[in-house]
């Protein structure tokens, strides 16, 4: 480790190999605390390179407990997080406006690191029990559309760091490797992205795959579409800056779509926003991300079909009833 924080020290980048091996160490327990503590904080303190988060990603999934869901057809919603905006569970909601449309989501999630309330938070306290039982994760796909991914569970690098995380309190490349790790592999992927050079570099990642992928980031720092604000996005069709009121909305207040500031204000918010109780603004944050992950799924689609499809999921309460499956499973 010593020699890997002096390269560190010296501003100098790791190769696709070099990563991947460091990971590997990470997580098969080859350091201390202290030194994957200190490796995280100094590596945060510059940006990531292409070859530095392939190699990231690729030991991240060749440690992973994979995960079949015998379908090809898969989306999962996930931001980096690291935002710092502290908004309630937006893409979390999302998911279960897209599951009740009729779309198969496997969603990614993990507990809050430098967010309050992460979706593993709120969905654990809302009674879901986390699981990496095959069968049950089958059933809740079929059944209710959608099945939840809990990282800890099927990453063996994310177990052996989260005590650290949760000390730190910061975002740390973890963050950035989240949404490019999905045990379930799926074809689609909405991905929210904290900063535009992150963006760019997801971008060039998604483009070398087979996935169809949308990458959102608000050119305000959000990682989700905020409606605070215009956002851009990165997909198959190229780079595109999206204008809020040329979509129809007018532009929101950050106070109206910040989350709880505890677990179970957040998931008040959640489940009042899935019973039809959420404010305009709230609905319409969910809806717009929703609709853009089911663009992704159909990229002939029109956004404004796709959130009219999103719209009827969530007042008709298919979103409920598909979040209430998965809690019932």
């Amino acid at each position: 480790m010593k020699a890997i924080l002096n390269h560190l020290f010296e501003h100098k980048t790791f190769t696709r190999e070099q990563s991947k091996q460091i990971l590997t160490d990470i997580a098969q327990g080859a350091y201390n605390t202290s030194q994957m503590a200190a490796f995280m904080t100094a590596y945060c303190m510059r940006s990531i390179t292409v070859a530095e988060l392939e190699g990231f990603r690729d030991a991240m999934l060749e440690l992973c407990l994979p995960v079949d869901l015998q379908t090809d057809s898969l989306i999962d919603l996930c931001g980096t997080g690291g935002d710092g905006k502290d908004t309630f569970n937006i893409s979390t909601l999302a998911s279960f406006v897209v599951a009740g449309a009729g779309y198969k989501v496997a969603k990614h999630g993990n507990y809050g690191v430098s967010s309050g309330c992460g979706s593993s938070n709120v969905i654990e306290y809302l009674g879901y029990q986390f699981t990496s039982d095959m069968d049950k994760l089958r059933q809740s796909t079929d059944k209710a559309n959608i099945c939840f991914l809990h990282a800890p569970l099927f990453h063996p690098a994310m177990k052996t760091v989260a005590p650290i995380r949760r000390e730190l309190g910061v975002k740390t490349f973890f963050n950035m490797l989240g949404p490019l790790v999905n045990p379930a592999k799926p074809k689609n992927q909405l991905v929210g992205v904290f900063n535009l050079e992150l963006a760019r570099v997801y971008a060039y990642l998604y483009q070398k795959s087979d996935a169809n992928y949308t990458i959102v980031n608000a050119l305000d720092g959000y990682d989700e579409v905020s409606l605070t604000g215009d956002f851009k996005t990165f997909s198959a069709d190229g780079e595109k800056i999206n204008k809020i009121d040329a979509l129809g909305f007018e532009r929101l207040n950050a106070s109206e779509i910040t989350g709880g500031h505890t677990v179970a204000e957040s998931a008040g918010i959640f489940t009042s926003v899935l019973n039809g109780e959420g404010t305009s603004a709230q609905n319409n944050v969910v809806l717009c991300n929703a609709a853009l992950a089911i663009k992704t799924i159909n990229p002939e689609k029109s956004f404004a079909d796709s959130f009219y499809e999103a719209e009827e999921s969530l007042l008709s309460k298919k979103a409920l009833n598909s979040f209430k499956i998965l809690i019932a499973n």
